[in-house]
């Protein structure tokens, strides 16, 4: 099977919300369980555009939440796939906030999710390949391919690391814990 390619700008997604009330938070300020809502949407429809198929999300790998976001700011999130696997994707998105009075803009979010597409009984299907055409594009794969790094060698250490270690035990004292066994 011959593989296909897709630029990175064909993957790109943009969507905008006014934010209103009801996505706000007790301290007033809109939910951050509202963003993430949002931000799984757009990296389905980023990663289906790009894929031609149905996707799932597999991981939200990082969510940074930058600053908050105010009731009235226009929310705008831009998506686009920075990395392709087999059958999963790394879609990036940046999360904007606009004070519509004053067109002021602030970066509030950044966030990656790898996204895996399904065929239609439900089965790991392959994905196009990717055309990097800018530095950016560049930039981006090389990030998600340290970012994929760094996740296996935290599973790595994860299954190696021996907690209970009288070593281990020791070295928590420096934290601001008390151990109780």
């Amino acid at each position: 099977m011959e593989t296909s390619y897709k630029s990175v700008e064909s993957s790109n997604i943009i969507i905008s919300e006014l934010m209103l009330p009801s996505h706000t938070n007790f301290s007033g300020k809109i939910h951050g369980g509202y963003i993430l809502s949002l931000l799984d949407q757009i990296a389905f429809a980023c990663a289906s555009k790009f894929s031609g198929h149905y996707c799932v999300t597999a991981s939200v790998d990082t969510v940074d939440f930058l600053a908050p976001i105010e009731v009235g700011e226009l929310v705008t999130m831009k998506a686009s796939v920075n990395y392709t696997g087999k059958t999963s994707m790394i879609i990036g998105i940046r999360v904007e906030a606009e004070n519509i009075q004053t067109g002021k803009v602030k970066h509030c979010n950044s966030s990656y999710f790898t996204m895996v597409a399904k065929d239609s009984n439900g089965n790991n299907t392959a994905v196009p390949g990717l055309i990097l055409k800018t530095d950016n594009d560049v930039r981006r794969f090389y990030n998600c391919i340290k970012m994929i790094s760094n996740k296996k060698e935290k599973q790595n250490h994860e299954e190696t690391f021996d907690y209970k270690s009288e070593e281990a035990i020791n070295n928590l004292s420096q934290y601001h814990v008390k151990v109780e066994r």
